[in-house]
C-alpha cells in the first residue's frame, strides 16, 4: 500500500508519464492509424489487467497469435518508444527530488561527492596519510560497445530534445501560451522520434560503434569531467591544506570500442588508427570552440585593464590596428591558430578551425596548457580572476582530462592468439620451431630472453598467416597513435584468459615488436626495460581468479617483467572477469571468486611491495556484475580500491547513466565518492570477525556452485534448452552488434559471449544469472543448525559485500517474469527437456526469493530500492506485450519465415526491452 506521502511525491512522475504517453498514443493514431493505437491501448489495458489477475496470460498473447506482421512492428516500436520515454521521465523525476532535498536544506544524499566530504570531516583523517592514500589517484569508467545500444544519433538527439523540454516546463512558471507552445514542441519531437528508424537496418559495423561511443563525450564528459576534477580537488584542498593533493586529474574517461579485439575479427590497424583519431578530433574540436567563444567574450581593452607582458608577447603577432586594445582577443587567435596547425597534423582530415595563420603547431597539451597559463596569470593579476574561473578554467580542466588524445583506447586480445602469434614470429625468426610445444618453464626463458634482446623478430619479406599479419597491424597502428598523441591515448594492452606468466611475457614480446617496450641498453641480466602501455592480466574464470596472486607473484619473480612494473612506478593493474565467473560458476560463486580473489591480490600487493590497481570488468546486468556502483564500490574488500578504480560501462547502461550532463554529473559522482570512501574508510565493518565470516562464505559459495554446475553443466540437453528457449541463436543471427556471439564457432557454452548468455536470459525473462545456485546453497547451509539463519541475518546487516550482492539479486527476481518465461520456454520442442529444466529453474527461483525474505526479513524484493520499485510498478504491464510479441515473431522466424519484417520485429522487440529492462546484458 502507498502511504499518501509518496503518492504526493511521485505525482510529477506520473503525470509526466500521462502527458508523454498520451502525446505518443496521438502520435501513434495519427501516423499509424486507429487500428494500431487501439491494438497498443488494448495490449496497455489488458496487461494490467494480467497484473492484477483478472485475466489469464494466455488471453493477453492470444492477441498477437494472428496479427499479421506488418502490424506487430509497429506495436513494438510503439511500446518500445514508450519505454524510452519513460526512462526520461523517471531520469527527470530523480533529478526532481534531488532539487526539492537540496532547497529543504537536508544532509547529502550517500553518494554524492557533498556526502562523501561530510563523513571526511567527522573522521578527522591525516592529511599526510590521505596524500599518501591517494597518490596514484585515478577513477576511469571505460566505455565498451553493447549489441543492444545501436540507437542512432538522431534518436539520440531527439531524446535529449524532449528531456530538455521536459526540464524548461518543469522549472519554469508558464503562461497557458507558453504551456501550449511547450506542448507543441513536444509533440513535435515526439512525431520525429515515430519517423525516425529507431535502429539500422543493416548490421553494426565497428566505426559505428566508435562514433556511438564518441557522442557521449559531446552530450556530457566534455563539460563534466573537468568541472568534477576541479571541485573534488579544491575540496580535498581545502580538507587537508598544505597536501597538494591531485594534481593529476582523478576522473578520466577510458574505452575499449575499436580497440578490443578479443572474439572482434573486425578490430583492425585501420580501425584502432580511425578510433584514436576520431577521439582526438572530438577532443581538438571542443578546444577550438572553446577558444573562440573565449576570443569572443575576453574583449578586455587596454584602456581599462593591465595585462602581463607574457600576455603581451602572445599577442604581439597582430600588428593590426583593429584589436590593438585588445590584446587578449589577439593572444587567443594566435593560440587557437596554433591549435588549428596541430590538428591538421595530427588527423587525417584537417579540422574546420575558421582560421588561416602561419602558426607553428603545439609539441602537445603541456605547450597549449602553458599558453592558457599565460592568460590565466594575467587575468588574475589583472584581479580579473572571476573571469579566469569560467570557459578558461574548463578549457584549462579539459586539457588536463583529455589531453590531445580525449580517451585511453585499451587494446585487449585472447591469450590463445597472443601464443599463435608468438609461434609464428619464433619460427619465422628462427627463435624457436614449435614454441606451442614448449612447458611453461622453458616459454618463459625465451620469452625472458627475447625481452633483453633490442633486435626486432620480423624483417623485411616476411609473410605470416592472415591472423598474425592482422595482430601486428593493430599494434603499429596502436604504437602510431602513441606517438602522435602522447602515451594516454593506448595506456593498457589486456590479455584475456590469462593463465600464467608466459601469457603476460607473450603480450612484453608483442608489444617490444611494436616499438611500445623499450629493452633496456645491452643484454645484461639487470637491464631495465620501459613499457609506455600496463600490461593488464585479465583474471575470468573461478579457477583464474583463485589462482591470480600467484600468477602475479611468479611474474614478479622474472626480473624484467618486475622492471616493467618499476618503471610504472611499482603500479600493476589487474582486470577481474565478471561475466565468465558468473558463467562459469553461478551469481554467488562468482562473486565471492572475486572478493577471494582481491583479498589475495591486496596481499600479494603488499608482500611484492607493488601497487595494485584492479580494473572491474563489469557488465549492466547482475549477473555480469552489474547493480548500483555505489553499493558495488562499497563492498570491494579492505585495501582492494586504495584510490585507484577502473570499471566497463557497456550499451544501454552508458545512455542510463551518460546521456545527458545532469545523468553524468550524478553517476561519476557516485564513482568517485565510493572511490573515496572505499579508500580513507573503513567500511567493510567486519572487525575481527572476518575471517568467520569469509568462511562461511567459503562453504556458501561451493554449494552454489554445486547446484549450478548441476543445471548448466550436468543436465543432459541443457544447451538445447537454452539455445531454443532464449534468443540467443538470433542475437547472433540478426544485425546486432559488430562482434560475433561465441569466440569460436562452437555450440559450448563455455565459448559464448558473456554478453548474449546474460541478454538472452535477461530478454526471455529468467534472469538466471542473477540468482541460480543462490537459494539451494543458503537452504543447505541453513539446515545445518537452527542458529545459521540468524548468522546469515547478522551478516547481512553488517556486512556491505552480503547485503550488496543479496540485495542485487533481489532486484534480478523482481525483473524476473517466471510466467513470461515459461511462455518463452514453450519454443523448446522436445516437451520432456522443457518441463525437466524449466520446472528446475521454477523451482530454484522460488526457493531464492524464500531464502532472501529470510535473511532479509521482508516479504518485499524491493524493500530497499523504492525508485526501483515505482519504476517496476509503472512500466513492466508495458513490457509484457513486448515479451509475447518476441515470443510470436521468433515462433514465426524459426518456423522459416523469411519476411524481413520479422527479423525487424525481432531486432525491435530487443532493443525495446533491452529499452525498458535498463541493463539487459
Amino acid at each position: 500500500m502507498t502511504s499518501e506521502p509518496a503518492r504526493a511525491a511521485t505525482e510529477p512522475l506520473r503525470d509526466d508519464i500521462r502527458l508523454l504517453g498520451g502525446i505518443l498514443g496521438d502520435t501513434v493514431r495519427e501516423q499509424a492509424g486507429e487500428r494500431i493505437f487501439d491494438l497498443v491501448e488494448n495490449a496497455r489495458q489488458e496487461s494490467f489487467r494480467v497484473r492484477r489477475s483478472e485475466i489469464d496470460r494466455e488471453q493477453l498473447a492470444a492477441m498477437f497469435t494472428d496479427l499479421p506482421t506488418a502490424e506487430a512492428v509497429p506495436v513494438i516500436r510503439a511500446l518500445s518508444h514508450f519505454a524510452l520515454l519513460a526512462n526520461l521521465a523517471e531520469d527527470l523525476h530523480r533529478e526532481r527530488r534531488r532539487a526539492i532535498h537540496v532547497r529543504a536544506g537536508e544532509a547529502p544524499q550517500a553518494s554524492s561527492l557533498a556526502h562523501t566530504y561530510t563523513l571526511l570531516e567527522d573522521a578527522g583523517l591525516d592529511g599526510d596519510a590521505v596524500r599518501a592514500a591517494l597518490r596514484h589517484a585515478l577513477v576511469v569508467p571505460v566505455i565498451t560497445a553493447h549489441p543492444t545500444e545501436t540507437r542512432r544519433r538522431t534518436v539520440f538527439d531527439t531524446q535529449h530534445r524532449i528531456t530538455e523540454l521536459m526540464r524548461y516546463r518543469d522549472r519554469t512558471q508558464l503562461d497557458p501560451r507558453e504551456e501550449e507552445q511547450v506542448q507543441v514542441n513536444l509533440r513535435r519531437q515526439i512525431l520525429t522520434l515515430w519517423d525516425t528508424a529507431l535502429v539500422r537496418l543493416e548490421r553494426l559495423r565497428i566505426q559505428d560503434e566508435v562514433v556511438n561511443g564518441l557522442r557521449y563525450f559531446d552530450a556530457a564528459f566534455l563539460e563534466v569531467m573537468p568541472q568534477i576534477n576541479h571541485e573534488i580537488r579544491t575540496r580535498l584542498r581545502e580538507l587537508y591544506p598544505g597536501t597538494g593533493l591531485l594534481s593529476e586529474p582523478i576522473l578520466r574517461p577510458g574505452s575499449w570500442i575499436g580497440g578490443d579485439r578479443d572474439g572482434n575479427p573486425y578490430v583492425t590497424g585501420e580501425v584502432v588508427t580511425m578510433a584514436s583519431r576520431r577521439a582526438a578530433a572530438t577532443a581538438l574540436e571542443h578546444y577550438l570552440r572553446q577558444l573562440l567563444e573565449l576570443e569572443k567574450e575576453l574583449a578586455l581593452s587596454l584602456r581599462l585593464t593591465t595585462v602581463s607582458d607574457e600576455l603581451l608577447a602572445l599577442a604581439e603577432w597582430d600588428t593590426s590596428p583593429k584589436q590593438a586594445d585588445e590584446p587578449y582577443r589577439r593572444a587567443l587567435r594566435w593560440i587557437r591558430g596554433r591549435l588549428s596547425t596541430t590538428a591538421a597534423d595530427l588527423l587525417d582530415e584537417p579540422l574546420d578551425a575558421g582560421i588561416d595563420i602561419d602558426a607553428p603547431r603545439y609539441g602537445g597539451p603541456s605547450e597549449l596548457l602553458a599558453d592558457l597559463a599565460v592568460v590565466d596569470a594575467s587575468l588574475r593579476t589583472a584581479g580579473d580572476g572571476l573571469i579566469a574561473d569560467a570557459r578558461l578554467q574548463d578549457l584549462r580542466e579539459a586539457l588536463n582530462t583529455f589531453g590531445f588524445h580525449l580517451s585511453g583506447l585499451d587494446m585487449r586480445q585472447n591469450s590463445d592468439v597472443h601464443e599463435e602469434t608468438i609461434s609464428e614470429l619464433f619460427a619465422w625468426a628462427g627463435v624457436h620451431p614449435d614454441y606451442a610445444s614448449l612447458d611453461e618453464s622453458d616459454r618463459v626463458r625465451l620469452l625472458t630472453d627475447e625481452l633483453r634482446l633490442r633486435r626486432p623478430l620480423v624483417g623485411p619479406g616476411a609473410e605470416f598467416t592472415e591472423q598474425t599479419a592482422k595482430e601486428l597491424g593493430v599494434l603499429h597502428a596502436a604504437a602510431d597513435a602513441v606517438a602522435n598523441l602522447g602515451p594516454g591515448a593506448v595506456p593498457n594492452y589486456i590479455i584475456s584468459m590469462c593463465t600464467s606468466v608466459s601469457d603476460l611475457l607473450e603480450a612484453a614480446v608483442l608489444l617490444k615488436e611494436a616499438g611500445l617496450l623499450r629493452p633496456g641498453d645491452g643484454s645484461a641480466a639487470d637491464a631495465v626495460a620501459t613499457c609506455s602501455v600496463n600490461i593488464v592480466p585479465l583474471f575470468e574464470t573461478i579457477e583464474d581468479l583463485q589462482q591470480g596472486a600467484a600468477t602475479m607473484r611468479a611474474a614478479f619473480e622474472v626480473p624484467v617483467y618486475r622492471s616493467l612494473v618499476d618503471g610504472k612506478g611499482g603500479l600493476q593493474e589487474i582486470m577481474l572477469g565478471y561475466s565468465d565467473s558468473n558463467k562459469d560458476g553461478g551469481y554467488l560463486a562468482a562473486n565471492w571468486a572475486l572478493y577471494r580473489a582481491e583479498l589475495d591480490l591486496v596481499a600479494m600487493a603488499r608482500d611484492a611491495g607493488v601497487t595494485l590497481r584492479l580494473f572491474h570488468g563489469r557488465g549492466g546486468t547482475v549477473g555480469r556484475g552489474g547493480g548500483p556502483s555505489y553499493d558495488a564500490i562499497l563492498a570491494q574488500p579492505p585495501g582492494a580500491v586504495r584510490g585507484t578504480l577502473r570499471l566497463t560501462e557497456q550499451g544501454e547502461i552508458i545512455a542510463a547513466k551518460y546521456a545527458e550532463p545532469a545523468l553524468a554529473t550524478r553517476n561519476l559522482e557516485s564513482l568517485l565518492a565510493a572511490t573515496l570512501e572505499s579508500t580513507l574508510l573503513d567500511v567493510e565493518g567486519l572487525g575481527d570477525d572476518a575471517e568467520e565470516a569469509y568462511a562461511v562464505l567459503d562453504e556458501l559459495a561451493a554449494l552454489a556452485r554445486e547446484a549450478y554446475g548441476d543445471l548448466v553443466h550436468r543436465t543432459d540437453g541443457f544447451v538445447e534448452y537454452f539455445t531454443t528457449s532464449t534468443p540467443v541463436e538470433e542475437i547472433g543471427s540478426l544485425n546486432i552488434g559488430s562482434r560475433p556471439s561465441s569466440r569460436k564457432q562452437t555450440s559450448k557454452i563455455s565459448d559464448l559471449r558473456a554478453i548474449p548468455w546474460v541478454m538472452a536470459w535477461s530478454l526471455s525473462r529468467v534472469m538466471l544469472p542473477g540468482f541460480y545456485g543462490t537459494g539451494a546453497a543458503i537452504e543447505k547451509w541453513i539446515d545445518g543448525g537452527p542458529s545459521r539463519l540468524e548468522q546469515l541475518r547478522a551478516l547481512y546487516r553488517r556486512w556491505p559485500f552480503f547485503q550488496t550482492v543479496l540485495s542485487n539479486m533481489a532486484q534480478v527476481l523482481a525483473k524476473s517474469d517466471l510466467g513470461l518465461a515459461a511462455r518463452y520456454a514453450e519454443l523448446v520442442p522436445d516437451a520432456a527437456l522443457r518441463e525437466r529444466v524449466f520446472g528446475k529453474i521454477a523451482d530454484e527461483h522460488r526457493r531464492t526469493i524464500e531464502m532472501y525474505y529470510a535473511i532479509a526479513e521482508t516479504d518485499d524484493l524491493l524493500a530497499d530500492n523504492p525508485a526501483l520499485k515505482r519504476s517496476v510498478f509503472n512500466r513492466f504491464p508495458y513490457l509484457e506485450p513486448l515479451n509475447h510479441l518476441q515470443v510470436e515473431l521468433l515462433r514465426r522466424y524459426r518456423a522459416g519465415d523469411t519476411d524481413p519484417q520479422v527479423q525487424r520485429g525481432i531486432l525491435l522487440t530487443m532493443n525495446g526491452l533491452a529499452t525498458a529492462l535498463r541493463n539487459s546484458g
